[in-house]
């Protein structure tokens, strides 16, 4: 079974021009999310991590990744430092196109984190390039499957055992007409409530947004766009984990739907900074497949 709709064509936004870019330059600090260490060699890597997941290969196959990204586009991004160096977090990345996946994975790899990251179990499959996104930490989910507990209790577990986590949201790449952020799957709020529930604290959940991929032309990427990401500061839910204590078996379904808006909301904010234009005053809903009203936040 096949997602249902799909995204709209390249030509459906602008490319994001220098001009924005220089704007962008002067409001942030911006580095190549693809170099090692792109924050400065004052960065500590994290040896656990690197050690566990085949740090050769891993290495190899970065360079690789790297080296592709530099090839198609101009990477940039700020708030890399907002990834802690030890510790558990949770990365949720916008899903505009697969640009949208290596981008922010690039940028924690080289940053000398290693994330585990749920992707479709079709990926897993594929020849080659199924054993190398499974060598480098990818956790295969079987979509549309009826086992949305079972993948979230997976989740929770890389948490609990000590990795860090990147999901996104959306579930699939966007279908907004114009690419903003659309509806998020509450997976998120679920696995950030109860891995926060188990561990004592509020895990730390990042927002990483990138745009410009969506104007590459895969086929002949020449001339290179701009690719700007940011990873936002941490995202406030702890005022959803006072009460943790009297939920019973698990998190409420309001409190997992809240954080779904919340990194919908700032997605959609950052994503209007990096373009330089207004957010829409709604969102694209996956299931009804229209624009709806911005939702109330939770009471």
């Amino acid at each position: 079974m096949t997602s249902k709709g799909k995204p709209s064509p390249r030509k459906a936004v602008s490319p994001l021009s220098d001009a924005q870019v220089d704007r962008l330059l002067q409001e942030h600090v911006l580095v190549d999310p693809t170099r090692p260490l792109p924050t400065g060699p004052q960065r500590n890597v994290h040896p656990t991590e690197i050690q566990a997941q085949h740090p050769k290969a891993t290495k190899a196959l970065l360079e690789a990744c790297a080296w592709v990204i530099r090839r198609s586009c101009r990477p940039l991004a700020w708030g890399l430092d907002n990834i802690p160096e030890r510790g558990v977090y949770i990365c949720a990345a916008t899903h505009v196109t697969e640009f949208d996946v290596f981008v922010p994975m690039c940028a924690q790899f080289q940053l000398g984190r290693r994330p585990r990251y749920m992707a479709k179990a079709e990926l897993a499959k594929l020849p080659i390039v199924g054993k190398w996104f499974q060598l480098v930490g990818m956790q295969p989910v079987k979509r549309r499957s009826g086992q949305a507990r079972a993948i979230e209790e997976t989740s929770i577990e890389i948490l609990t055992s000590g990795r860090p986590l990147t999901v996104w949201p959306e579930g699939t790449v966007t279908r907004d007409p114009q690419k903003w952020p659309m509806s998020m799957k509450n997976g998120v709020g679920f696995i950030a409530l109860e891995a926060s529930r188990r561990l004592g604290y509020q895990i730390p959940l990042y927002c990483a947004v990138t745009w410009g991929a969506a104007s590459i032309n895969h086929w002949f990427p020449w001339p290179k766009k701009n690719v700007v990401m940011c990873i936002d500061t941490q995202l406030d839910y702890s005022d959803l984990l006072a009460d943790a204590e009297s939920w019973g078996t698990e998190p409420p379904q309001e409190y997992a739907d809240e954080i779904a808006r919340r990194v919908r909301v700032r997605m959609t904010e950052i994503m209007a900074d990096i373009r330089g234009c207004t957010r829409p005053e709604g969102y694209f809903d996956y299931r009804s497949m229209q624009e709806v009203p911005e939702q109330e936040p939770l009471a």
